[in-house]
């Protein structure tokens, strides 16, 4: 036997014997590996309450829209009292494949399907109620309006997603525990039939007035107990595990709490919800909350906001609105206060009566997600020098700041963990002019930063620019004005644990001109104007959009029996703003109180709700409990044709006082009194608009009288404004 016999040092031992090599062996893979931990660092621990897979993917998604359609566009609703025919389903052109590209051309990522309003009908052919598109004209019974979205989105490449009204006011057993039993089946139909889905969206409108199978009653449910929702949540979590849920609070994405579209300027994905007067989570669901527009730092869920905003005035498709559609740069700046403040965007798109997005919708749309990429088709950060105060574990090539530029929201630059308001240096070695900076972090660990500053190297010194709170998984800021440097400094001035973060980009916005603002006073004249000086004002009075060759503005001029003012502002060689418009009623000059409940309050008075003023408000709120109806009576001067008439609610985020259920009279000589409407101003809480009814037939009179016959809230009644048409 041949014997190996060699001399190994190591640390100044000596192993003479084959015998120890194997031990050496062992012990020096100790020591390589202790020296590779040595040099590497692992990654930051998870902060707080962390999204789920299917949270994630909403993130990601960013953008999306609600589709309205049903017999609401037919009946010029925006809720149906749920005794509608079926048969006024019958559209002409229904396209899923127009309505979903529609939305692909905006930019959008997904579509969420109304696949079942408050009045009942199932656009699917379901099992669970005869109330459904199979007993519609669509196809001769045979359509299933879901089943053409699905494939619209599978073959453009969209995510899908379903909202079905817990609300029925069609169904006999609303109200008793068999309707829950139905709702959930229907639930199990449409995750069942029509997914993959990526969210599964709710609401709070619960509860009210309805046909309810010809009982026409009012039915009264506790919304957070009714519906069993953690045995009706179960039911997704089990069929659509990827989909989050969507509510008033969560239990995955909360709504923001308003429907103009707008996250809080600070905005935490994490939120702690409760009972309004509980200050707690209930026990047994969650109910509305108009407080979720700036969430909760470090709040014990991961619940993020979803701004959801229609694009016309209303949710359903009304002729009357054509002109109300939001322009391009109305859908930038919701963009920049949703998905640009950490939030999503669900924008309310609404076929027509054929059964497409109009015309005009798509034109906006489509030059809207134009713009965004333009936007953000460079980030000019890409090629810089970029240099961080620290970088995790001692320059580890794995937490650089060179992720920040590689457009993954999941790789990032890491900071030591005692180390909480590091700076990073951007050199980009060329001037580069922006007006748009985007951060992210990588929220797989949370939502760590609190506040953040940007400095420009401006004039031989750094000057700051920009700050921005609550950044998560997207936060874009918005500068005043262009900034041209070569050099940028990121500070992070408040963190409570080492950063994460996975993106830092700079953009430039397109130049565009503001659209002016239109208004009119109490004598009836017009004003347009614009917050800077341009070349030139042009306007219409006959719809038509303005040109060069339409009427300059100059002063303001009479517009007594009311229309529609569109303006546009003019500069240069080709540039143009987006069109305003303003719909007004007859002039308001000679208009006086007849009759009215009377105000508590000087400020408040009467005449409030015709000056012209949408900030002024006629109340009659009072600390004790003050009966219904009330009501105000106006003359007009002279008799008119009244066509329709318009209450504006109060515009201060309150809903004491403001009117859901109406009576509307007109009368030649102020005595005799004919009622020639009568109905509810639908989601009128959510969306404080206008809200325009059309009266069956024309009517010629002096006087009009307002009734209130319901508030949302308060004793007594509000108005910021009343117009006739």
């Amino acid at each position: 036997m041949v014997q190996f016999r060699r001399t190994y040092l190591l640390s100044g031992l000596k192993i003479n014997d084959l015998l120890y090599m194997k031990k050496f062996i062992a012990l020096a893979s100790i020591l390589c590996i202790t020296g590779l931990q040595a040099f590497s660092q692992q990654a930051p621990k998870p902060y707080g309450a962390l999204p789920t897979k299917g949270q994630l993917i909403w993130q990601e998604t960013g953008m999306y829209c609600l589709i309205h359609y049903g017999v609401d566009t037919y009946t010029d609703k925006e809720w149906g009292f749920g005794d509608e025919d079926p048969k006024l389903i019958n559209p002409s052109q229904f396209s899923a494949m127009q309505i979903v590209a529609a939305a692909k051309a905006g930019g959008f990522k997904g579509v969420v399907v109304v696949a079942k309003h408050h009045d009942g009908l199932c656009l699917w052919p379901t099992k669970t109620t005869e109330h459904n598109i199979a007993n519609t004209p669509y196809k001769n019974g045979k359509g299933d309006m879901l089943k053409e979205y699905r494939e619209a989105c599978d073959k453009l490449g969209m995510k899908m997603g379903v909202y079905c009204s817990p609300w029925d006011r069609n169904n006999a057993n609303y109200g008793k525990p068999e309707y829950v039993a139905i709702y959930r089946e229907q639930l199990r139909e449409l995750y069942t039939n029509y997914g993959p889905l990526f969210i599964s969206w709710h609401d709070g409108a619960n509860g009210g007035d309805g046909y309810y199978g010809g009982a026409r009653e009012a039915r009264t449910i506790d919304r957070s107990t009714y519906y069993g929702w953690n045995t009706t949540w179960a039911i997704t979590r089990k069929l659509q595990p990827n989909a989050v849920l969507f509510g008033d609070v969560g239990p995955d994405v909360r709504w923001v709490g308003n429907e103009r579209g707008h996250a809080g300027e600070t905005c935490w994905a994490t939120y702690t919800p409760h009972a309004p007067d509980e200050g707690k989570v209930p026990a047994n669901g969650y109910v509305k909350d108009y407080e979720g527009t700036e969430g909760t730092r470090n709040g014990k869920f991961w619940m993020p906001a979803e701004c959801d905003v229609s694009l016309r005035p209303g949710w359903f498709y009304h002729k009357t609105q054509d002109d109300g559609v939001k322009s391009p740069y109305a859908l930038l700046d919701l963009y920049y206060k949703s998905v640009g403040r950490g939030a999503a965007l669900d924008l309310g798109l609404s076929p027509d009566q054929r059964g497409i997005i109009n015309e005009i919708d798509v034109k906006s749309l489509t030059a809207f997600g134009n713009l965004l990429k333009q936007t953000f088709a460079v980030n000019l950060v890409k090629g810089a020098t970029l240099t961080a105060s620290n970088v995790r574990g001692g320059n580890n090539a794995k937490f650089g700041p060179q992720f920040l530029v590689d457009n993954d929201r999941y790789t990032y630059w890491a900071t030591d963990d005692k180390v909480t308001t590091p700076q990073l240096t951007v050199d980009m070695h060329t001037p580069k002019t922006f007006n748009v900076i985007r951060l992210r972090e990588n929220i797989k660990l949370g939502q760590r930063i609190d506040s953040v500053e940007v400095d420009a190297f401006l004039n031989g010194k750094w000057q700051p620019i920009a700050s921005a709170t609550s950044i998560g998984g997207n936060r874009l800021i918005r500068l005043t004005q262009n900034i041209t440097a070569s050099k940028l400094r990121l500070r992070i001035t408040g963190s409570p644990v080492a950063i994460a973060l996975s993106d830092f980009g700079i953009f430039k916005e397109p130049v565009h001109l503001t659209a002016p603002a239109i208004a009119r006073n109490k004598k009836g004249e017009i004003s347009i104007s614009t917050e800077a000086p341009v070349n030139s004002i042009h306007y219409t009075l006959n719809g038509q959009e303005p040109t060069l060759n339409s009427p300059v503005y100059t002063q303001p001029f009479l517009l007594g029996d009311g229309g529609v003012v569109k303006a546009r502002s003019f500069e240069g060689k080709g540039q143009v703003s987006d069109i305003s418009f303003v719909s007004f009623g007859f002039a308001k000059t000679d208009w006086k109180v007849v009759d009215s409940t009377t105000s508590n309050y000087d400020g408040n008075k009467a005449e409030n709700a015709f000056d012209e003023n949408l900030r002024s408000v006629y109340s009659t709120l009072t600390k004790e409990k003050s009966p219904l109806p009330q009501q105000i009576s106006i003359d007009m001067g002279k008799a008119q044709q009244i066509k329709a008439f318009g209450y504006l609610p109060r515009q201060d985020k309150q809903a004491d006082g403001i009117i859901d259920s109406y009576n509307f009279y007109t009368s030649n000589d102020g005595k005799t009194w004919e009622k020639v409407a009568s109905g509810e101003f639908a989601n009128i809480k959510s969306n404080p608009i206008e809200q325009p009814v059309v009266l069956s037939k024309a009517v010629n009179a002096r006087y009009f009288k307002l009734e209130a016959v319901h508030v949302i809230s308060g004793n007594g009644i509000t108005i910021a404004e009343l117009s006739v048409y």
